[in-house]
């Protein structure tokens, strides 16, 4: 029998920690959906703060955003077809446009006022979220197939938690957060809330935490992911307030709040949650969106026909373009390669596809009445947080 002494006993037992960690447990994705496809990769020298439980490491702790750069797709969607999707809340429809053509190649019945296209968080589901015929419509991005409806109460938005235990309904109407199965969208919690109308939101760095907009009384929460409870709340110091998308800084220390009634984004210390300041952008400010490089956001200002262009790093508003003609741009996202930047126009029945170098309009497609959060899919990123596609 080989004798160890204390050091001996040691070095043995580090070396079978590191032999363990590196059989696959550490650094890849786990809960519902999980897929070694989608695995992240570790970067050597950068060390990432402790993040919620389940939740893939963060690629760059400077960057939340490093995996959404043109040309990352995960393996998953490699072979879905470049597709717009556009939820047309007033016809009950959802308009297939193709990117390369700026054509509507397929109308899709869905159910009564569907507001935004959700991509799950393992990436192999389109989710339409029909609130008020209160279903969730699925759509396979690999093929375009409608597929049945499940029944969920009041889906005005859907998000995942980072790990992807759980999507969240946004229960705008029924002032409720509801956490369910990611899969069969079953119920697993539901948390009131005293705010009217929760619509948007998003998750903290480390996920442990996301902050969640109320539209119809101008507050804001703050709800621990893994307790699935609301843990602060307050009032925005604007008298009507109406605040809408909510968006996390690449360095992950700040978050942006649109307002469509004060004109503008709130800046937000989410860790500290104290009182934010309004920067303001233009009339109706109501998505938020950043560039595939990490370096700017592009904040639609759907009561003025613009989009403002914000510069992380130098903290202000550089460029304002106006759409030819108006328009009211609304929800979108931007494509696979960074290049165009696509919006619903809510209240014009229309799309628009704008060059994100230059601000011009490239396309104004005709669709359905009231289109609001499309999906520009599939889009770079090792999994999706919800709403129109917040990938990380």
């Amino acid at each position: 029998m080989l004798h160890l002494t204390k050091r001996s006993k040691s070095l043995l037992a580090a070396a079978l920690l590191a032999a363990l960690a590196g059989c696959g447990g550490a650094g890849e994705p786990t809960g519902p959906g999980a897929s070694r496809s989608a695995a992240p990769v570790a970067v050597p020298g950068k060390t990432a703060p402790a993040g919620l439980p389940g939740m893939p490491p963060v690629l760059d702790p400077k960057d939340i955003y490093a995996a959404d750069r043109p040309g990352k797709l995960s393996p998953v969607v490699k072979g879905f077809p470049s597709r717009v999707y556009v939820p047309n809340t007033l016809s009950n429809t959802v308009s297939v446009i193709d990117p390369a053509t700026y054509k509507v190649i397929e109308t899709i019945p869905v159910g009564v006022q569907p507001q935004h296209v959700v991509p799950s968080w393992d990436l192999k589901t389109l989710w339409v979220n029909n609130n008020r015929g209160h279903t969730l419509t699925p759509i396979d991005p690999a093929t375009g197939t409608r597929g049945k409806d499940v029944e969920v109460h009041d889906p005005y938005n859907l998000y995942f938690t980072p790990n992807g235990r759980y999507a969240v309904v946004m229960a705008s109407l029924d002032r409720e957060l509801v956490f369910l199965d990611p899969h069969t969208m079953e119920r697993r919690h539901t948390e009131p809330v005293t705010c009217y109308g929760v619509n948007h939101a998003d998750f903290s760095a480390d996920g442990r935490y996301f902050i969640v907009s109320c539209e119809f009384s101008g507050e804001l929460l703050k709800v621990d992911t893994e307790r699935m409870k609301v843990v602060a709340q307050q009032k925005l110091p604007f008298q009507g307030a109406m605040p809408q998308d909510v968006k996390l800084s690449p360095d992950g220390k700040t978050f942006y709040i649109a307002d469509m009634m004060a004109h503008g984004m709130w800046v937000l210390d989410g860790d500290r949650f104290t009182t934010p300041t309004l920067l303001p952008t233009g009339k109706g400010c109501h998505g938020l969106y950043v560039s595939r490089d990490s370096r700017e956001m592009y904040v639609p200002n759907r009561g003025e026909g613009s989009i403002s262009v914000f510069d992380f790093a130098q903290n202000k508003l550089t460029k304002k373009w106006w759409l030819p003609d108006g328009g009211s741009p609304d929800m979108g996202g931007v494509s696979a390669d960074g290049k165009v930047l696509w919006l619903s126009g809510r209240y014009d029945s229309e799309v628009y596809a704008i060059d994100t170098r230059t601000g011009r309009q490239l396309a104004r497609i005709p669709v359905g009445g009231g289109p609001h959060g499309l999906a520009v899919y599939p889009q770079p990123g090792r999994y999706s947080l919800g709403h129109t596609g917040v990938f990380r």
